[in-house]
Formats: C-alpha cells, structure tokens, sequence
C-alpha cells in the first residue's frame, strides 16, 4: 500500500499544471460554463525548426476527475492537437489543428477531427511546394497562419471557427465553420434549419439593408451592394445573394450569423465580414426554434 501512495504521490507531483488553469477553473466556476483550454508538447526538428505540439500532457485519472466536476463540466471540449511553427528567413507557418473531445456521436466527432487534421496537413504540404518553388526561382515571401476559435459552446450548441491566413504580395482570410447540435449530436447546415428555400431570399434582402446602412454610418466601409455613389460596380461584383450553404454559425445569444470570406462582398481591408441577422424575420420559416432564438 505504501509504495502505491508513492507511487500516486509521485505521478501527481509530476503532472504539468498548464499556466492558464487557474484562470481557467476561476472563470468556469464563476459561469457555470464550459471553456476551453489547451495543452501542448514540443518537438524540436532543426532543419525547418518546425516544432509539433501535440497530445494533452495530462494523467487521463486527473483529465477525468476534472471533466466530472459538477460546476465546471467537461473542461476540455476542443483541445489543440497538433502544432507547427516555422520561422526561417521570409518563410513562415503557424499551423494549429483542434481536437473536439466528448461528443456522444463518436461517428461524427472522429469524421470532424479527421478533417481537421487533413485540412492542415494539405496547408502543410501546399506551403512547403510553394517555398521550394520559390527558392529555385530565387527567394521571395510567404506566410501562413491557421487556428480556430470556439464561437459558442453551451448546452445546446457548439459552433468552431477555422480561419486560414495566407500571406505573399497580400493577405487573404478564408473562414470556415461547423455547428453542432450537441442534444441530437449532428452537424447542422443551413438549409437543416429552414423549411424550405425562401430564406436565401430573406436573409439576402436583409444583409443588403445592413450594407447600406453601414455605408451611410461609416464613410470607411464599402461593400459591393446596389448603392447611390457604387453605380460604378461591375455586374458581376454586386452581392445579389447568398448561397444556399453560406457560411454560417449560432452565437452564444443563439442567433444566426452569416458570414463572408475577404473580398467576398467587400474590398479586402473590409476583411472578413459577418451580419447578425434578426430573428423575428425569420420565424416563420424555420423548422424549429431550438437552434435560432
């Protein structure tokens, strides 16, 4: 017995504490809420000083103790796996890949991680073809950034956001996102939340009210919409529509948020733009009220 409590005294004193734990736990047990953390291992490789950060350096006993606690919940839910960090001379990456931990649908929760980590492997991969073909012609820069960001996690609702920064004679932003219906434990799509197809044509007329507004409140904003003083745009820039699978998520205040990668619908300083879109324009046509509130 005596050498099973130094063995557990032992394995406890040895398990890293990550820094941001403490203000992890103060403001899960100050919200009740689910929040995420992370934790990394490196992996030094010369060469390209490409460092991997991977696995949660954490005793699966504590891991577990720490998820049932009944205030603060599952702590880890997306959790990064694997990281890539190169810096040499006028070539940089900063490629981050999450992990979603705890979903009951183990199906779905394995299919979205296998994206992920496909997702920054071709990154990855395109990006070393690019700084080998440039070294032959003689050198040049490129930059690359990819990360996520948890947008709403609550009882109901998980929505991530994945963005890709590339970086050459410019930079250009693309996002993407998932949203997952933890209660049912499926991926929800846009066209899933609406009875049929009329909310392109809803959520479309109203993104357009929100451009002109914006417009007329900020003599910095621009965007391709049909607009006194933008008669010059081309046809085909003028945004008419969104697609049917738009970029979307569900906010914390569960309401709908569209989104539109750089250049997309405005000047690439606009970045990438979002519009919050009003609930009680849409009631009428969604399946249901569970997602969108």
């Amino acid at each position: 017995m005596d050498k099973k409590l130094e063995k557990m005294k032992s394995e406890y004193k040895n398990i890293p504490i990550p820094k941001e734990l403490d203000e992890v736990v103060k403001k899960a047990v100050q919200t009740k809420r689910k929040k995420p953390f992370h934790y990394q291992w490196l992996v030094g490789v010369a060469a390209a000083a490409v460092i991997f950060t991977g696995s949660v350096n954490i005793s699966p006993t504590f891991a577990k103790t720490l998820a049932t606690i009944p205030v603060i919940g599952p702590i880890v839910e997306v959790i990064t796996i694997k990281e890539i960090h190169i810096d040499e001379k006028n070539y940089n990456a900063h490629l981050k890949t999450p992990k979603i931990n705890h979903l009951d649908n183990k199906s779905l929760e394995n299919n979205l991680n296998k994206k992920y980590i496909e997702e920054n492997q071709k990154l990855y991969k395109d990006f070393s073809k690019e700084v080998e073909t440039l070294k032959k012609q003689g050198g040049g820069h490129l930059g690359i950034d990819s990360g996520y960001e948890v947008k709403t996690d609550d009882e109901r609702i998980l929505s991530i956001a994945r963005f890709v920064e590339q970086t050459q004679a410019s930079s250009y932003t693309t996002i993407k996102f998932d949203t997952i219906d933890k209660k049912n434990k499926i991926l929800l799509t846009l066209p899933s939340l609406f009875k049929d197809s009329k909310y392109i044509n809803i959520i479309s007329e109203n993104i357009k009210e929100q451009m002109r507004k914006q417009i007329k409140q900020d003599d910095n904003k621009i965007y391709w919409v049909d607009q006194a003083g933008l008669e010059d745009l081309n046809k085909d820039e003028v945004f008419k529509h969104i697609s049917a699978d738009q970029n979307f998520y569900i906010n914390p205040d569960h309401k709908l948020v569209i989104s539109f990668n750089e250049y997309e619908v405005a000047p690439g300083y606009m970045g990438a733009v979002e519009f919050v879109i009003p609930t009680e324009i849409l009631l009428n046509d969604l399946v249901g009220h569970e997602y969108i509130q």
